[in-house]
């Protein structure tokens, strides 16, 4: 399709109709091309499409139709030049720092982050001799005392897994850019349905896709967008010959999510919002972005569209916490998050486990921390289960 008419479209549009392609059959539904690799009408056409002179299929691991229709509509929604998906979350993360950065670089990350992120930062870029330092995302100066000569890139979430700590996502950017320095945001908590960091100067923005995008739990996916030269120029080649690509049916699952989220984000946000407000007074600690309670709630209104699905709260104990989770029979326990479903996970014995307990208190997940993703069910259902589950802890 035209994309001088798409990028007309509103967000809530480009997210169903964004990168459709249509084969002669005239498909209302995104067809599935399953396929490795395909044929061509003579030896010369191969030839250009190899030395980049003719456009065109050549190998699924570099482009695939369904996949490339995934592709485009993700960079429409996001505002980006250019999008690759990948084959998960991680895989997303893993390839926008390594695609950019060499021995004798420096990385800057938020100190809140997803145990895997962390693990990036903390184990897998010190081994190959890049530098890194991490900062309480929520002080605007750590950022700027951090920068060292061979600064080259900023990473971080916003809001944060699972501490939902916010970051100054314009701040932090336009110091990245005035440095010199590349932003890698990941914006899995809230997709673009809810926040768009590149409209306020990210230059990276990384998904996984595997969360709200999907939006049902069934399929692993991840997304890395940013401008077209820094896509085809960077990422690119990292990931034509490292090979972390999405298949073909994970991303036509995804485009199907894309379809609803606009909904399900808005939705979920709502009654993750009235489920807080019902949590609030009765427990110890509760971190949530849409509350006048989080200590970067006008940040968060400002860059969001709404707090999205996930929050956490604090419980005290892991004794306490595990009774809340034991006790529950609507709400299921489980790591994942945005899904449709409302899911609920002890961080310290689960996602951020293998950070040790140090780390833990160093970014605030406690032994008592919850991590909740809203659903779509009816709340006051989520109320009533969560009303029994916190009177057997004793709240």
């Amino acid at each position: 399709m035209d994309r001088a008419i798409t990028r007309k479209w509103r967000p809530a549009t480009r997210a169903v109709r964004g990168g459709t392609w249509r084969s002669e059959h005239g498909e209302t539904s995104e067809a599935l091309f399953l396929t490795s690799g395909y044929t061509y009408d003579d030896a010369q056409t191969v030839a250009d499409r190899f030395a980049g002179e003719a456009s065109g299929m050549t190998y699924s691991r570099l482009q695939n139709p369904t996949v490339a229709m995934l592709e485009e509509r993700i960079a429409l929604m996001e505002g980006a030049g250019a999008c690759r998906a990948q084959a998960s979350g991680m895989a997303a993360m893993t390839a926008a720092l390594l695609c950019q950065v060499s021995a004798g670089d420096h990385v800057v990350a938020a100190r809140a982050a997803f145990g895997s992120c962390r693990w990036l930062v903390d184990h897998l870029l010190p081994r190959f001799g890049i530098e890194t330092t991490l900062v309480d995302s929520a002080i605007d100066a750590q950022w700027e005392a951090a920068i060292r000569p061979n600064t080259r890139v900023f990473f971080f979430e916003t809001p944060a897994n699972p501490t939902l700590d916010v970051v100054d996502i314009a701040f932090v950017c336009d110091l990245a850019r005035a440095h010199g320095i590349t932003t890698v945001v990941d914006n899995a908590f809230a997709t673009a349905a809810l926040q768009r960091p590149m409209e306020m100067g990210a230059d990276v923005v990384a998904y996984s896709a595997t969360k709200l995008m999907d939006g049902q739990g069934r399929v692993l996916a991840g997304a890395v967008c940013g401008s077209e030269q820094w896509i085809n120029e960077v990422l690119l080649p990292f990931q034509r010959n490292t090979g972390p690509n999405l298949s073909p049916f994970n991303a036509w699952v995804v485009l199907k999510g894309l379809e609803t989220l606009d909904l399900r984000a808005r939705k979920q946000s709502a009654n993750a919002l009235e489920l807080g407000r019902f949590l609030e007074p009765r427990v110890p600690r509760m971190l949530h972005p849409g509350l006048p309670s989080h200590p970067r709630h006008e940040l968060a209104m400002r860059q969001m569209d709404a707090a999205g699905p996930i929050f956490a709260f604090d419980v005290e104990s892991r004794e306490k916490a595990f009774t809340i989770l034991d006790a529950l029979e609507l709400i299921d326990i489980s790591n994942n998050i945005g899904d449709a479903r409302s899911l609920m996970c002890h961080p310290a014995s689960t996602t951020h486990a293998n950070m040790g307990a140090e780390a833990r208190t160093e970014m605030g997940v406690t032994e008592g921390l919850l991590r909740i993703n809203v659903g779509l069910e009816d709340v006051h259902d989520l109320i009533e289960d969560l009303d029994r589950a916190l009177g057997k802890a004793g709240f």
